[in-house]
This record gives structure tokens, sequence and C-alpha cells, in this order.
């Protein structure tokens, strides 16, 4: 009898410790499915989770190869975060830094199903198009089978009146849109995803379908991310 009760109670606690394991890595949440719809609400960043980062460095390289297998919605959520996620809330400052903490990068996230804008504040996507349009994101074939093409764009209207030269303006947005990509570099590397950053797209095809002005905006780099 004695016995017996202890073989319960090892079990009850075995049984607890998975579970407790399971919530650590997101349990359901993990496995997920992104619901595309107007909007996205996206999970909150773990407090923990993945490889060191000395392990993600190790790992860190860039693919061209992907499946086309969906990613989870605790996936997406993780990339978006440490793309351009608030990590201090107390003044809406970001994972990636800033020149003059000016943020002027703008992330958009292309899927099979639509193209949506991160809303850092928020955490959440925004639906700007319904449809792929994946081709305009890159010009490399496994651009357009990448269940997520990421595109960061500049808003140069960030610098108005701060007397600096338009070439370096560029520069900066440039500087900051390599932070935001890296950012995903190292996530990707330590959460078993795969990642490569990009510099080229058809530019001028891509503003005009997202309806922004090429004299305005213009596309710093982009990305890929999948398995």
């Amino acid at each position: 009898m004695y016995m017996k009760k202890n073989l319960l109670i090892c079990t009850a606690l075995f049984a607890a410790a998975c579970d407790g394991g399971a919530d650590r890595r997101g349990g359901e949440e993990s496995v997920r499915e992104v619901v595309h719809g107007a909007e996205i609400e996206l999970l909150q960043p773990a407090a923990s989770g993945g490889l060191t980062v000395d392990e993600a460095l190790r790992n860190r390289r860039s693919w061209r190869e992907f499946s086309p297998e969906a990613l989870s919605l605790a996936e997406v959520s993780g990339v978006l975060w440490a793309a351009a996620g608030v990590n201090r809330p107390e003044d809406n400052r970001l994972t990636a830094p800033s020149a003059l903490a000016l943020y002027p990068v703008r992330v958009y996230a292309f899927f099979a199903e639509g193209v949506y804008r991160y809303d850092a504040a928020a955490h959440k996507l925004l639906r700007v198009l319904v449809g792929d349009f994946r081709e305009l994101s890159g010009m490399q074939p496994f651009v357009f089978t990448a269940p997520l093409d990421l595109v960061y764009i500049a808003d140069l209207s960030v610098y108005e009146g701060r007397d600096i030269p338009a070439e370096h303006v560029r520069y900066l947005c440039g500087q900051d849109a390599a932070g935001y990509a890296e950012n995903v570099n190292l996530y990707t590397a330590g959460h078993s995803l795969r990642s490569i950053t990009r510099g080229s797209y058809p530019e001028a095809d891509l503003l005009a379908a997202l309806g922004l002005d090429s004299a305005r905006y213009f596309v710093a780099l982009a990305q890929s991310v999948g398995r």
C-alpha cells in the first residue's frame, strides 16, 4: 500500500513537471495557427526561451531554402517582437537601436494570405493588403515560397527639420533597418527557424502596391523567415 501510494505521488509529480515544461514552451500557443483577419493579435514575448545568445551566434547563418509550411502564431509573434517590439514600455523604446531614437523604420509582414504592418506599441499586425504579394518583397525564387517575408520601409519625414544631409538620413535609416534584421537573425538562430537578410526587391512596384509615396518612403532592407 505504501509503495502504491508513493508510485501515485511520483506519477502526479511527473505529470505536473511535464505540464510545467509545456507552459514554459508556450503550451498550445506554440502551435496555434495564425488567423489572417483585419488584425492579428500577437502573443506577448516569453521572459525566457530559446538558446543562449552565444549559442544563437554560433548557429547564425543565411538560409536560402525554406519549407512552405506556415509559422505558428508564437513564432510570428516572436519574430516581430525581436525585429522591432517594445522592450521598455515606460518610454516605448524598442528591441533594436535607432539613431536619435527616432525609429523611422516600419515593418511590413508578407504572408501568402496578405500583407500586414506591425504596430509595435499594440504588438499586433494590421492588414493593408489581402492576397499573396510576396513576389514584391524580393527577386529571388525562394522569397516567393518562404512563409514570411519582412520588408523594412523607412519614413524620411521623421528627420524633417533636423538639418541632416539627405544622403546621411538614408544611411541612418539603413543602419536602423540592419539592427532590426539582425535581431531577427539571432532570434531565428535561437529558435530553430531560418532567415536571410536581403537587399534586392522591385522597390517602385512594392511602394506602389502599399500606397506609399516614393518621395517620402524607401525600402531599406528585406528578409525571409521560415523553417
